[in-house]
């Protein structure tokens, strides 16, 4: 190692596979993709996502020992953040607060409820801090984006902010800019879609792809309110088949069976006129959300940032780009390198370019 040099293992849980890998500063050194088979995680079914912890821990430390590494090593972990309290963006330190609350699961539970806790496991054997960089959870919206039109009902603020924040952070560095002294309006094109509205440094709105905004590929975003409650009442369905419809088998999949968008194209290319229709109407309710987010910022953009896996697809790009070129330049991040991001979190802690935060619940958060 020379001087300045940290070594850093990120680690992104997903249902059925574990994300990692060993950077040297910015330089990824080992990259692995654990897939675990149907027969291992059905010893986990019905159980908490925290049940988990060893099995997912026990692959890690071997896949680095395979690859010639170990936890002794390294000078940070750093895990995807799960479903926490609202707290403002940041690294945060993976505390014994943190790790009672992705126990207690208040708000869910959730694959990446693992990372903080793999990462904090994994962080003790070697003797150094765990952290977690901008969780599901962030929230940095002013008040009056909190109201929905129900004083029985608010906005609840979750989005894919590790991969917006990242991306809107690397556009800046690219311009030579600074992120907070941007206007950025970000559309995270995933299984979920976040679209995303950042002004000086702060992601002052977003669509929660969880009941609100475009539909995607799986999830039915924003649905008609009434219509919903007659579907929740006509005893034809329990309310976990309702979640099941607009957070699983909604968007693409409801019209068209598949989750796929690459098979959609192709059954575009081959004339059929449904999935033209369902993927033009997808196209136009990202925009829709993308231009909502241009008064947010009272019209003063900087850029378009396109982000997520559907981001690869060069016709959902350059048809997006028809409805809202005009509202600022547009730059296209395919992908969502959430390990990445992760490491760029926590390097920024170790090299005191940023400090890091602690969760206290019921305040978002203090730095340390």
């Amino acid at each position: 190692m020379q001087p300045g040099e940290f070594k850093i293992l990120a680690i992104n849980p997903g249902s059925t596979s574990t994300k990692m890998a060993l950077y040297v500063n910015e330089r990824p050194d080992f990259v692995k993709n654990i897939r675990h088979s149907d027969a291992e995680m059905a010893q986990f079914c019905g159980c908490p996502v925290l049940d988990q912890q060893q099995f997912r821990c026990a692959q890690i430390e071997a896949a680095l020992r395979e690859a010639g590494h170990s936890v002794r090593e390294l000078h940070a972990v750093v895990g995807r953040g799960g479903l926490l309290p609202a707290l403002a963006s940041g690294t945060y330190v993976v505390n014994k607060e943190m790790l009672e609350e992705l126990r207690l699961a208040r708000r869910g539970e959730h694959a990446a409820n693992l990372g903080a806790v793999l990462a904090y496991d994994l962080a003790q054997k070697a003797g150094i801090q765990a952290y977690v960089v901008d969780p599901v959870s962030v929230d940095e919206w002013p008040e009056r984006a909190r109201l929905s039109g129900s004083a029985l009902l608010e906005r609840q603020c979750l989005s894919h902010a590790l991969n917006s924040k990242a991306v809107a952070k690397r556009y800046a560095r690219e311009c030579g800019e600074r992120y907070e002294s941007m206007r950025l309006i970000v559309a995270h094109l995933g299984s979920g879609i976040s679209v995303s509205a950042h002004e000086n440094g702060v992601m002052v709105d977003v669509t929660n792809s969880r009941e609100e905004g475009a539909f995607s590929t799986e999830r039915a975003g924003g649905v008609p309110a009434m219509q919903l409650v007659n579907l929740c009442f006509s005893g034809k369905y329990t309310q976990k088949q309702v979640e099941g419809l607009l957070f699983r088998d909604g968007g693409l999949y409801s019209y068209l069976g598949t989750k796929d968008l690459e098979e959609v194209e192709r059954r575009i290319a081959r004339g059929e006129a449904k999935a033209k229709t369902v993927f033009e109407a997808m196209v136009y309710q990202i925009a829709k959300e993308i231009g909502a987010m241009a008064p947010v910022l009272h019209g003063r953009v900087n850029a378009v940032l396109f982000t997520g896996g559907m981001a690869h697809s060069q016709h959902l790009v350059s048809a997006l780009s028809e409805y809202v070129s005009w509202i600022a330049p547009i730059k296209v991040y395919p992908g969502e390198d959430e390990l990445q991001a992760l490491m760029e979190g926590a390097l920024r802690v170790l090299r005191h370019e940023e400090q890091s935060k602690i969760l206290a619940v019921g305040i978002k958060s203090c730095q340390v």
